[in-house]
């Protein structure tokens, strides 16, 4: 193995792991939930939350990629199914029309709605329940250290 490699001490290993876990299972656990009571995906749900919080529930498809982490193609066909059920609708952008913009209609917000409380309900007790508030406070400020080197150029 590489000399110049900065191997992961025990303590930083165990961390490591402990988190890859923590985010797959959560993952997975969400995506179940959301799937079970609303017949949304992870994805889906976070794709129409991302919209109910921009002005006029409206975004460029290429800005919602990067907001979903998502290959445009992959959340192209995301919004297919979505448009398909009514949730969203896709339309040029007035300012661009070379960009595309992905509107969330009034019955996609009111599925949003719906689905909200199980998914909050989920995700305090697999996340803030088990912490003290000093301790949630700290998984923020530890994250929010973690963003920009993810986030990259975005």
């Amino acid at each position: 193995m590489g000399s110049g490699t900065r191997w992961l001490q025990d303590d930083e290993l165990e961390t490591w792991k402990t988190l890859q876990l923590t985010m797959a299972l959560l993952t997975s656990a969400l995506g179940e939930q959301l799937q079970r009571d609303s017949n949304l995906s992870f994805l889906e749900y976070y794709v129409l939350a991302g919209l109910s919080d921009q002005p006029e529930h409206t975004m460029r498809l290429s800005n919602l990629a990067v907001l979903a982490n998502s290959e445009l193609s992959r959340l192209s066909h995301l919004i297919r199914r979505l448009e398909n059920r009514g949730l969203v609708r896709r339309e040029p952008d007035p300012n661009d029309g070379r960009f595309t913009n992905a509107i969330l209609t009034p019955d996609g917000y009111a599925e949003l709605v719906k689905a909200a409380p199980g998914h909050v309900e989920l995700v305090r007790k697999l996340v803030f329940d088990p912490l003290t508030d000093d301790e949630g406070r700290a998984l923020q400020k530890a994250m929010a250290k973690l963003l920009p080197g993810l986030l990259g150029d975005c």
